[in-house]
């Protein structure tokens, strides 16, 4: 069970490969707000192979939404060993946060932390969290004029330097296994909750993820207009093939005293499309995660009225 686990977080914490992008599936369960990661090359795979790799619960709040992320496609408790992070929205959905559970890497400095959850008389379990590490935002540029075209986006990933995409840059990983996954195995196994995170009023105080180096930031690929067929096009090289605003691809940023070339200013590190009802691909690349991709293409499925 814990090598299990662990090779899990190794799929969650590590980069992907450079060459080629790791081709991955998302199901959508309307009823259920769920949403299930798999790993594999055709949607036909999905059921024999069952190469599952993260779920995720949408859960709403007054003022905002979470996804909850998890190892596991029945457990969505943060009290649990399977709990990796989740993906925090603002109220129009136009801004959002993802938080590990985890420290990104070994060098990670913590800014603020302090105890902030509300918990039943119990005694608390290691198992709970150490805190939310703030990795990423996520931000969707405001349609304001209502043009045509597809969603705009930015993603600035605090926990990986620009340096990474450059020849020779490496994205940092973490370097020893987390000791909460560990010592929750001999703990006795408990079915009553141990923290209320049910309530919308939960406070919570996010940890952030302090870095020297400029972070990454990812971009859309710029679509072009297709005149015969009137519409904005990327080339999804047969990856993607419905036409929904949801779809995206994103770049490298890259500022000119960066040293980088233009074909890896063009690679695409990220895309994410539509391919049928509830079904839909994720294509991730190094220096992002899955936990990382999935996180980001997560955000796509909100409604975002005052961006389209």
């Amino acid at each position: 069970m814990i090598l299990l686990v662990y090779i899990c977080w190794r799929q969650k914490c590590w980069p992907g490969p450079r060459e080629p992008a790791m081709q991955c599936f998302i199901k959508r369960d309307r009823s259920a707000s769920t949403y299930k990661l798999f790993l594999g090359l055709t949607p036909a795979l999905l059921v024999e192979n069952g190469k599952f790799l993260f779920a995720a619960k949408k859960v709403r709040h007054a003022t905002s939404t979470d996804y909850i992320i998890s190892l596991s496609s029945e457990d969505f408790s943060r009290a649990s060993n399977t709990y990796v992070g989740k993906l925090r929205s603002n109220f129009l959905g136009t801004k959002f946060t993802i938080y590990d559970s985890q420290p990104p890497h070994s060098g990670a400095v913590v800014l603020t932390s302090r105890p902030s959850r509300r918990f039943y008389s119990k005694q608390v379990s290691p198992r709970v969290p150490a805190g939310s590490y703030n990795i990423a935002n996520i931000v969707y540029e405001l349609n304001v004029l209502g043009t045509r075209g597809p969603r705009r986006m930015q993603c600035t990933m605090h926990s990986i330097p620009a340096s990474s995409i450059q020849v020779g840059g490496n994205a940092p990983t973490p370097t020893e296994f987390p000791r909460s996954l560990d010592e929750s195995f001999s703990l006795p196994f408990s079915k009553e909750p141990l923290v209320d995170f049910s309530s919308s009023s939960l406070s919570e105080i996010p940890i952030n993820v302090e870095s020297k180096e400029v972070p990454l930031v990812l971009k859309n690929k710029a679509p072009r207009w297709h005149e015969q067929l009137q519409c904005w096009c990327l080339n999804f090289r047969g990856r993607v093939t419905v036409a929904s605003v949801k779809n995206f691809q994103l770049v490298a940023s890259v500022e000119p005293s960066q040293l980088v070339t233009q074909a890896d200013q063009d690679k695409v590190i990220l895309q994410f499309g539509k391919i049928g009802k509830d079904i839909f691909t994720m294509d991730y690349r190094y220096p992002l995660s899955a936990f990382q991709a999935f996180a980001i293409c997560l955000s796509s499925f909100d409604t975002k009225l005052a961006c389209e």
